[in-house]
């Protein structure tokens, strides 16, 4: 008998138990999950997902381990997911302690001291997982167990590897909230790495993917696209590279081919600088079907752009949805405020670009030091960071997480960008309650759920 892999996606922080089909970003698949997925099965193991999202409660989770039986669990662990994918680890090997734990993703791959640290996490992967992984199972399945404990991944040709396994997940993925952006919708990856430098992420990044970015041919994610709409007649999709356009060359040919065979509209990552720039290819992207730009404008002023290494001025901010305007593009605006450093007056350039600017969809966030970038170290080192658990990496806007950041001015600050009203004072009592109650509902969605219902009827 092959091995019964198992593998756990436990993104439930701040969403908890029962969150999937909620909101975009608790329905979307993991794509490293699903092109695992289909090497292991491509090389013959059996494979199951426990999707934390789809459970009721830990006591799911139990019996869904204890009724199948896997010979190993594999979860994926970003920062944020540290706490819940601890605790599914720990909850396996109490009812197997013979069960092979193995753990990748974003946060074994950037801090693998800490992950290695753990004791019940038998295996840790760094890096790429689709090669390693399965020849680590090789080797279980053989009967030989390496000594190594950490696993360096191995980088794949990308146009190798088998499609990603959808059917791991229960279902599509949750539309985009944007209009014209219909169900069935899809994501896909077309390339991995990011060739920018800033501080906030890098390098973060190229200690997973390298230095350099690796892209799919366009003829491999038509290939796929082709599948995808015969099995599932998808009506938007995005494309979820961390900076599809950066390879002009590729974007050409693409666009040249997508309208070919599709009429679908389409959304993707980019950067203002590179809207500016490219005002010729935005507008043959715009007439193969892109509807939504997804930019990272991040700041409003330009020292705040610089400290963050973005590479990029305030006026590409502007003249960048200018073209967007131009051409009918709608705007999904990334940007954050309480940066280390950050005056008020600073941050008032930010709300007033963003005024200016009036996307079509806005996503603040208040600065988070994450793991593995430059910024992170740069908080440690002043001793500016708030986070105390893993659970605060998340990107929200309803948590302090520097010190010397006046949040109560961010909290008006951000409503004020988005031409909220509602005073600052209710938003800011009832986020910090949230961030007290939240833990323990997360552990109690029964409780959380009747909660629910009492509000309502209320």
């Amino acid at each position: 008998m092959p091995l019964k892999v198992k593998f756990v996606f436990p993104s439930i922080t701040g969403v908890g138990f029962g969150s999937y089909g909620k909101g975009m970003e608790e329905s979307w698949i993991s794509h490293g999950l699903s092109l695992i997925s289909a090497c292991v099965k491509k090389a013959g193991f059996d494979v199951s997902l426990a999707d934390l999202r789809c459970m009721g409660g830990w006591k799911d989770f139990e019996k869904d381990v204890a009724h199948s039986s896997p010979d190993v669990l594999a979860v994926t662990m970003m920062s944020v997911d540290f706490n819940p994918a601890m605790k599914a680890i720990d909850i396996a090997k109490k009812i197997n302690p013979e069960i092979i734990t193995v753990v990748g993703g974003p946060h074994p791959s950037i801090m693998p001291e800490e992950v290695l640290a753990q004791e019940k996490i038998d295996y840790v992967i760094k890096g790429e997982g689709e090669i390693s992984f399965v020849n680590l199972l090789k080797e279980l399945d053989s009967g030989h167990k390496p000594s190594e404990r950490l696993i360096e991944g191995i980088k794949p040709d990308l146009d190798a590897l088998p499609f990603a396994d959808r059917e791991l997940f229960s279902s599509l993925e949750y539309p985009l909230p944007v209009k014209g952006f219909d169900s069935p919708f899809i994501t896909i990856i077309a390339g991995r790495g990011c060739l920018y430098n800033c501080s906030f992420c890098q390098p973060a990044e190229r200690k997973i993917f390298g230095p350099k970015v690796r892209r799919r041919s366009v003829d491999n994610v038509l290939e796929e696209l082709e599948y995808l709409d015969k099995k599932y007649h998808f009506k938007s999709m995005m494309i979820h590279d961390d900076c599809l356009t950066e390879d002009s060359e590729w974007i050409y040919d693409f666009c040249k081919k997508y309208r070919k065979r599709f009429n679908q509209p389409f959304a993707c990552q980019t950067r203002a600088d590179i809207v500016c720039k490219n005002e010729e290819m935005i507008k043959e992207m715009r007439n193969s079907g892109l509807s939504l730009f997804f930019i990272g404008f991040e700041s409003g002023n330009q020292r705040i752009l610089n400290f963050l290494r973005k590479g990029t001025k305030v006026e590409h901010n502007y003249k960048a949805a200018e073209i967007c305007r131009k051409y009918g593009i709608k705007i999904w605006a990334n940007y954050m405020i309480g940066v280390p450093t950050e005056t008020k007056e600073e941050v008032m350039d930010t709300v007033r670009m963003i005024k200016k600017i009036k996307p079509d969809h806005y996503s603040p966030a208040f600065y988070t030091p994450h793991p593995g970038s430059d910024l992170f170290t740069y908080c440690e080192e002043h001793n500016l960071s708030l986070v105390k658990s893993h659970d605060s990496y998340r990107r929200n806007a309803t948590e302090c997480k520097i010190k010397g950041i006046d949040y109560e001015f961010l909290f008006n600050a951000l409503n004020e960008s988005q031409g909220i009203t509602e005073p600052l004072i209710k938003i800011n009592k009832l986020n910090w309650l949230k961030e007290k109650v939240r833990p323990f509902f997360n552990e109690h969605p029964r409780i959380k759920k009747i909660v629910k219902k009492i509000i309502g009827s209320s």
